[in-house]
């Protein structure tokens, strides 16, 4: 009694283990994901914030905003080819890990810039514009030469699969296609019949074995004649002297 008492303890710790557990990793998951969506969020609301003022405030401020926007738009682009192509090609990773590196100098540059929009003294900020621009020129260039080269490797790979998969269906296609015209034989040897012309129908004529002779053959049984339509005169026949007999017929 007492070690069913323990096992039944056990159970119910190993249980409330497990709930607390799979509770713990469900409360993670939902922070993770409105974490995500509260960046994106917040991604979207900054990225229309700096193409409003890019395009709607002249100067330097107008001017820093659309460096912001191009980053941000170039990098962001960048990462997402990157991390869906390499679920799919292992080789990717590498490109992944110099875009990691990459995106340190990125969020360094958006950070300088982020701060330059608060900076009262413009003339200062517009001479640091040709340097910014050339920082994010270099950047941008990295990001999408990285984008580009997974796309024209994805490209590749799906051509190639499509070739294959194209030659494989021709050569499937070709063999369905290659029928005999020949028929099966019949049973006893003999094929099946075919559209023959009348030399054909002689020759299979002349093959079969011929029709007994007269003299073997066995005679037909002797029919009774038909029946007459008229009943038979059964009255006594007599002659009359009125009824002469036929003469024959002389010739001279």
């Amino acid at each position: 009694m007492e070690a069913v008492i323990l096992i039944l303890a056990l159970l119910f710790v190993a249980f409330m283990a497990l709930g607390v557990y799979a509770g713990v990793k469900t409360v993670r998951a939902a922070k993770r994901g409105v974490d995500r969506t509260v960046t994106q969020a917040r991604r979207s609301v900054e990225n229309t914030a700096l193409w409003a003022k890019s395009y709607g405030q002249p100067g330097v401020q107008g001017e820093l905003a659309q460096l912001r926007l191009t980053l941000r738009t170039s990098m962001r682009a960048t990462q997402d080819a990157l991390n869906a192509g390499v679920a799919q090609d292992g080789s990717l990773a590498e490109s992944l890990g110099l875009f990691q590196r990459l995106s340190v100098h990125g969020h360094e540059l958006d950070d300088e810039l982020k701060s330059l929009e608060r900076e009262p003294d413009r003339a200062t900020v517009a001479s640091l514009l040709p340097g910014l621009k050339e920082r994010t020129e270099h950047i941008t260039h990295s990001a999408e030469s990285l984008r580009w080269a997974a796309r024209d490797r994805a490209k590749r790979f799906a051509d190639d699969d499509l070739s294959a998969l194209k030659a494989q269906i021709d050569l499937e296609a070709g063999a369905l296609r290659h029928w005999t015209t020949e028929e099966p034989a019949a049973p006893g040897g003999t094929t099946g019949r075919s559209w023959s012309g009348p030399a054909d129908e002689e020759t299979a004529s002349s093959a079969t074995p011929s029709s007994p002779t007269p003299s073997s053959a066995t005679p037909p049984p002797p029919t009774s004649p038909p029946p007459s339509l008229t009943a038979p005169d059964t009255r006594p026949h007599t002659g009359y002297p009125w009824q002469k007999s036929a003469r024959p017929e002389t010739t001279n």
